[in-house]
């Protein structure tokens, strides 16, 4: 947009440009990027100068390309702003005694491969807020060689279920009563999904007490 047909004269305008983004409010600063850098607005005196000169008319076209940079620069800005504001939300809000989870992305670990490895490490109380979005966690006395402040980046709030009572005792044993070859085993199915049997053998009044796996 700022260069003729032809694209040759680009490094003639490319100043102005650089100019007038170091010139333009940003929106993560509020300020000037030149203000940021000395402490004060810059001065043109172009502004002053006679429009009935060529140095005038220049003046004019340096001010004309500075206000369509800046234009330009918004009407890019904005789009995507409104559409990254509409899936974002704002950052949790911890408070001493909280639980959670850190990420382990940046948590170095002694295991040969990170594939894995646990994705997220805790939970762990909130000791405090230091800051904004920094928090003092209560971690593991072997982590002595991590600092305990976080970002809040890598924390996430641990969930508390809505189901009321949600941890119940296992099931009893299921026990089948069944002879087999002499023998007398009960089996029994765990929680857990592994079948194992206990022996009774004729003459004893109790049963092995150790467990054995079914395909024994």
């Amino acid at each position: 947009m700022y260069v003729s047909y032809h694209q040759d004269d680009w490094n003639t305008w490319l100043p102005l440009a650089e100019c007038a983004y170091n010139n333009s409010d940003h929106s993560s600063t509020k300020q000037f990027l030149f203000f940021t850098v000395y402490g004060r607005d810059p001065q043109f005196d172009s502004v002053h100068i006679s429009q009935d000169n060529p140095s005038g008319k220049l003046s004019t076209k340096i001010q004309s390309v500075q206000q369509d940079v800046k234009r330009e620069l918004e009407a890019a800005i904005n789009p995507f702003k409104r559409y990254a504001d509409k899936s974002r939300a704002g950052p949790p809000d911890f408070n001493p005694g909280d639980m959670v989870w850190l990420s382990s992305k940046k948590i170095k670990s002694t295991r040969s491969t990170n594939k894995l490895s646990e994705r997220w490490l805790g939970p762990f109380p909130i000791s405090k807020k230091v800051i904004t979005y920094a928090y003092h966690l209560k971690p593991p006395s072997q982590w002595k060689s991590i600092h305990p402040v976080f970002h809040i980046s890598p924390l996430e709030p641990v969930k508390t279920s809505t189901i009321p009572n949600p941890h119940h005792e296992p099931p009893p044993p299921i026990i089948i009563e069944k002879k087999r070859n002499g023998k007398s085993p009960k089996y029994w199915i765990q929680s857990s999904g592994e079948e194992n049997y206990g022996i009774l053998w004729k003459g004893k009044v109790s049963p092995k007490t150790q467990k054995n796996p079914l395909g024994n």
